[in-house]
């Protein structure tokens, strides 16, 4: 019995000195490896199509898309379908077509382990290929001795002009919030500058499909969007967060006072 005891003590022994024969890391590093989603964003613009529902001179549908490309870089896209009616002082008109918006987003949030929300800004070059419809139109007249209650008219034959198109850049400012599972509600302020222009000579481009109102004396416009998109989680990628320790300062003796002589 007492040489079981003494080779458990013995075998004890050299388990311990083992261990102690490890380095010892006094500054460890405090190193979260998790894996983030990364995939694409499908969803559609909320705001035409109730501003549609409540509109009836107004018609809309926009797609909108993102791809995660990195950490906080997004490429994004918006392609769009539009048909307005304006009522001016001396005529009514009609415009509908096509647009296309390429860009990226930057998420400047960041997010607590587990969130998957953003507050980004951005950039996008912009197209649209459309048609004005004139529906009919009112001449100006000073003289309104004939025409007391309003100004003679012109011509009530709807006059269409075909083959316009607009390039233009906006700086998008948005944010989207993940309200369940991998499904988000978005919102945007976009902020447009006409670069091109393709018009009809006899009616000029009032209004722009994904661009919104044009007004004579400036190019620039001013746009927004409230989105619904559902995250498709293609793979996930590694992400390591280091957090430094600092190393605390040996507390210092206090300072002992002076003898007198």
């Amino acid at each position: 019995m007492s040489r079981f005891f003494i080779n458990l003590l013995f075998l004890l022994c050299s388990c311990l000195a083992l261990s102690q024969s490890k380095p010892i890391d006094l500054n460890p590093k405090d190193t979260v490896e998790y894996k983030q989603s990364y995939g694409l964003g499908l969803g559609i613009d909320l705001s035409r199509i109730i501003t549609g529902a409540l509109d009836d001179n107004y018609k809309g549908f926009e797609i909108v898309a993102d791809y995660r490309l990195n950490q906080n870089l997004y490429l994004a896209a918006e392609l769009g379908n539009e048909e307005k009616t304006r009522q001016e002082d001396l005529y009514n008109f009609t415009t509908s077509g096509n647009y296309l918006k390429l860009g990226v987003n930057k998420n400047t949030y960041a997010n607590w382990y587990g969130e998957h929300n953003l507050i980004y800004m951005g950039g996008r070059l912009a197209f649209s290929t459309f048609e004005n419809t004139l529906n009919n139109y009112q001449y100006f007249d000073t003289n309104r001795y004939w025409n007391p209650d309003g100004f003679a008219n012109g011509s009530d034959v709807p006059e269409k002009f075909s083959g316009l198109s607009a390039t233009w850049i906006e700086a998008v400012f948005g944010t989207k919030i993940e309200v369940i599972s991998n499904v988000y509600m978005g919102a945007s302020i976009r902020l447009g500058l006409i670069l091109s222009q393709k018009e009809d000579e006899r009616f000029p481009n009032l209004y722009v499909p994904g661009f919104n109102k044009v007004t004579w004396d400036s190019n620039f416009g001013v746009g927004y969007n409230y989105s619904i998109s559902y995250f498709l989680p293609l793979y996930k990628k590694k992400n390591k967060v280091k957090k430094k320790i600092e190393e605390s300062a040996p507390p210092q003796d206090p300072p002992r006072p002076k003898e007198r002589l």
